[in-house]
């Protein structure tokens, strides 16, 4: 776990991720503009940062409703403009792009930020990219098997010989710059069923593990799938760590904090996904074991902690600004967790 920069003894890092959607606040039907948006989002890792919140990231994603397409580009201001964070793609559509040069402009703004930065790859689950940037959506799985690995192999050597069947082969090729440790930490971005987050644990890399709503126990078994693939393929689970990420909102009562948050994330889906979030089942959100965290500060610790419990995982990323959700509520989130949230969950998990 060194080696991503993780340590156990000071408990379970909490981050926050933004895909960087840009749409309509829908309690006022504004939309500001792009260029506000993005100073948002630049503003709300300072704030996170001078929280003493330990993860940042940004994700991409190439269609209607979205600003942060060239997401390196955010997350190289955020380096700027931050001191302690760690930062991160959440994630980069590897299928999509050239990991030769992916791994440029990481490398690069890991330098910026002095060795703060991490890249987590993903396989989209919104596939306008696939047309936009020329590839073939038949070519889903292979393109991310293949480009995921030179990505790799790329971190692990400066010097690469490879060939594949989407990208021109590399001969004596010399990837550069290096990062300010010598290589990322690069993480496999996985959904919730299991085959992708095995194949990652065959890999011998760490997960970033969607949950946007549903039973703890549903993800636990692709966490478990995953620490048996490791085990397998000769790794200790113990070097690899697991980050679950998901909605995340805290108000006085879990039954205002839905209230507050229901709009935002129904109508964010509506417009992203095609389809929205049904009510009923958003709801079963306040369950405690749940895996959604959308409630009172003392509600969410204890949901937290019985994932932490389940999940044994070493990080958690909250998804808090979905929607066109007004930057006000964001920064009394940031304030809520700095005060009440962050101490309790390092309290209960740091090792001993």
């Amino acid at each position: 776990m060194e080696q991503y920069r993780i340590n156990p003894k000071q408990g379970m890092e909490f981050g926050i991720y933004t895909l960087g959607d840009h749409l309509a606040n829908p309690e006022t039907g504004e939309r500001i503009p792009a260029s506000q948006r993005l100073e948002e989002i630049v503003e709300l890792a300072k704030l996170a940062d001078e929280a003493g919140i330990d993860f940042f990231s940004v994700g991409e994603s190439h269609q209607d409703y979205f600003t942060t397409q060239a997401h390196s580009v955010v997350l190289s201001a955020i380096a700027q403009a931050t001191e302690k964070i760690k930062i991160a793609s959440s994630s980069t559509i590897i299928s999509t792009l050239d990991p030769v040069r992916v791994y440029e402009d990481f490398a690069t703004v890991d330098l910026i930020s002095k060795g703060r930065t991490e890249v987590i790859a993903g396989r989209a689950s919104r596939v306008g990219n696939f047309d936009l940037l020329g590839y073939n959506l038949h070519d889903y799985e292979e393109l991310y098997e293949e480009k995921f690995d030179l990505l790799l192999q790329i971190n692990q050597n400066e010097v690469v010989n490879w060939n594949g069947q989407y990208r021109p082969a590399l001969r004596n090729a010399r990837v550069l710059p290096r990062p300010y440790h010598g290589s990322l930490p690069i993480w496999r971005a996985v959904g919730g069923h299991p085959s992708s987050a095995v194949k990652a644990g065959y890999s011998g890399v760490p997960i970033f593990l969607a949950t946007l709503g549903g039973p703890v126990s549903i993800f636990q078994r692709t966490v478990d799938a995953y620490r048996e693939a490791l085990v397998e393929a000769g790794y200790d689970p113990a070097e690899f760590p697991v980050a679950t990420a998901g909605f995340f909102h805290l108000a006085e009562t879990t039954q205002q904090a839905q209230k507050e948050m229901y709009s935002y994330i129904n109508e964010g889906m509506k417009k992203t996904n095609g389809r929205g979030f049904p009510k009923s089942n958003f709801a079963q959100g306040a369950d405690r074991r749940n895996v959604m965290n959308i409630g009172s500060p003392q509600e969410i610790i204890e949901k937290m902690l019985y994932q932490h419990e389940m999940f044994g995982h070493q990080r958690y990323i909250a998804q808090m600004d979905f929607g066109g959700v007004p930057f006000s509520q964001l920064r009394r989130n940031i304030e809520q967790i700095a005060t009440e949230v962050l101490p309790a969950i390092k309290k209960y998990t740091a090792e001993k």
